[in-house]
Formats: structure tokens, C-alpha cells, sequence
């Protein structure tokens, strides 16, 4: 650019050796000595990677879509798989099987759609605890729709967390589904916990409360949300029946379907927690199985 505008290599030098400019890279001059700003990083780290079609990728996409909560250290680049990127510091290239369209060219920095981006950031996060993240944030902020969500982890195979990856999508997408499919049930019993009674019913003050799940015995109960439960008024309804049930002596533990995907064996020490009180220990089971 610099080029076009007549200006060489050596009048480059001259402005960063008088401390005027500053080089970030083999194509980056920043015409100021200060820091830069995110944009300016993402400019920067698709032109260092060396590919003309290279686009933000990733939860770098994402930001760059109006994404909130999802932060990363570096600046996620995809570029064509045949393509062998240049290794830049604070940039972390990829290489992918490009799809027919993916690439948004005309809202300012070249990025991927979200919807794959929000895929691919889960393949590449560092957990299965932040690979939820870039799934949820964006439907929730209204970035991307589940329909759109749901096609793009269909065409995007990946090579890391693909099960975890589909199970993610559907109980961000079809949060309505039973509770059966998610066999909580079976959880508790590789752990070693007892299998709590399912749809179990409780009178109250405003009536019959059907909870997920229930030992009766420990006064203690479990709530499953799916997305379901925070449409409308629903979480309104959810939580006048916790109330009720939780005045006449119980108590609820609320766990989401994403909760149990990335953090289960943190909310089955909840719940085993909540099976030791003394009432309880002298029926429990005996032995604890291990939740893979």
C-alpha cells in the first residue's frame, strides 16, 4: 500500500529508524510509535501470514462479529489447507478445507461466518469447559441463529471433540429434549450414587411440581435446564416451583444440559454432597464408581 502511494523501502527505513514509524513484521508499518489496538492486530496478523485469502477465524471471527465474554490471547487465521502460513508471533494460523462462501470480504476485516467460526473455536479450544463458550455466546448475543449453528457443525468435521462437539450443539439447539436421552440416571450410576426417581411428584401450595429427578429420602431433587427454560416465562414458572418445593423442607439443585457435558463430575460431587446427610448414609450404596 505503501508502495502504491510512492513511498519505498528506503523512505520506510528513514521514518522507522527517526523513530517516527514502526515496524510490526515484514508487511506491518504502523504510521505512529504506539501500541496497537485489536483491529490494527488483526490486520496485522492477516498480512503476516504470508496468504492473500487468509481470514480471522475462530473466536477472533467471533470478536470480530460483536462477540462479548470470549477472549484469547492470540489472533485465530484460517487459511486454505494447501497454504503452509509464515509462524508470527501472537497469531496462531490454521489450516483449513475452505468452504464455498465462508469468508465475509466486505464489512471490514476479512472474517469467517460465525456460525463456523463458533465450531472451529470449540476444535480449538483448550478445554472442553471453553469449547461450550463459542457455541452458547453468540446465539445468546444474537450473532447467530441455532439452525445456523446446527448446519455448520454438520460441515465442519474437525479432528478434535467432534462427539462432544454434536452433543454440545443439540442441547444448545434442542434444548426440549428428555431427559432420558441425556441418561442423567446412568451418570449416577457409574458413579456409584443411587438412580434418583425420575419425574417425581411433588404437592405444594400451588399445586403438583414435577422435578427431573428426586431422592426422596435425602430431600433432595434435581433440575435439568435446557434452553427451554429460559424462553418466555418459563425460568419465572421455574423457579416459583423451586421456591415451593424448597419451603416445604427440599432441596433443588439446578444443573444445565452444558453443565453436564463439560463440568459433570463437578456437579455429581454436588450431588453426592447432598446424599451424605445422616438420614441418608445408613441406605446409601456402598463403594463410588468413577465418572469418565
Amino acid at each position: 500500500m505503501l508502495r502504491r502511494m510512492g513511498v519505498d523501502r528506503h523512505a520506510v527505513a528513514r521514518e522507522v529508524a527517526g523513530d517516527r514509524w514502526r515496524a510490526h513484521g515484514a508487511q506491518t508499518i504502523a504510521l505512529h510509535t504506539q501500541d496497537l489496538g485489536v483491529p490494527a492486530l488483526w490486520w496485522r496478523a492477516l498480512w503476516e501470514v504470508g496468504c492473500r485469502t487468509a481470514a480471522l477465524d475462530g473466536a477472533s471471527a467471533l470478536e470480530a462479529a460483536g462477540v462479548t465474554g470470549y477472549d484469547s490471547s492470540v489472533v485465530h487465521v484460517s487459511v486454505p489447507d494447501a497454504f503452509s502460513p509464515e509462524r508470527i508471533s501472537g497469531v496462531r494460523p490454521h489450516r483449513v478445507v475452505r468452504l464455498r462462501g465462508e469468508v465475509i470480504l466486505n464489512r471490514g476485516v476479512p472474517r469467517v461466518v460465525p456460525a463456523l467460526a463458533a465450531v472451529r473455536a470449540a476444535h480449538w479450544a483448550s478445554s472442553d469447559r471453553q469449547a461450550a463458550l463459542p457455541l452458547v455466546l453468540p446465539i445468546q448475543q444474537g450473532v447467530m441463529s441455532g439452525p445456523q449453528l446446527a448446519s455448520a457443525s454438520r460441515a465442519v468435521s474437525g479432528r478434535r471433540r467432534r462427539a462432544l462437539i454434536h452433543q454440545l450443539v443439540d442441547d444448545i439447539t434442542d434444548g426440549a429434549r428428555s431427559l432420558g436421552e441425556l441418561d442423567f440416571a446412568a451418570m449416577c450410576r457409574r458413579r456409584g450414587l443411587p438412580e434418583p426417581d425420575r419425574q417425581a411428584l411433588r404437592r405444594t401450595a400451588r399445586g403438583n411440581a414435577y422435578l427431573d429427578a428426586a431422592w426422596h429420602e435425602a430431600a433432595l431433587a434435581v433440575e435439568i435446564d435446557g434452553s427451554q427454560h429460559t424462553a418466555g416465562l418459563a425460568l419465572v414458572a421455574d423457579h416459583l416451583r423451586q421456591n415451593d418445593v424448597t419451603l416445604q423442607g427440599g432441596r433443588v439443585l439446578r444443573i444445565s444440559l452444558l453443565g453436564l457435558r463439560v463440568s459433570g463430575d463437578d456437579f455429581l460431587d454436588q450431588i453426592d454432597r447432598g446424599l451424605s446427610g445422616p438420614r441418608w448414609s445408613s441406605s446409601r450404596p456402598s463403594g463410588r464408581g468413577t465418572e469418565n
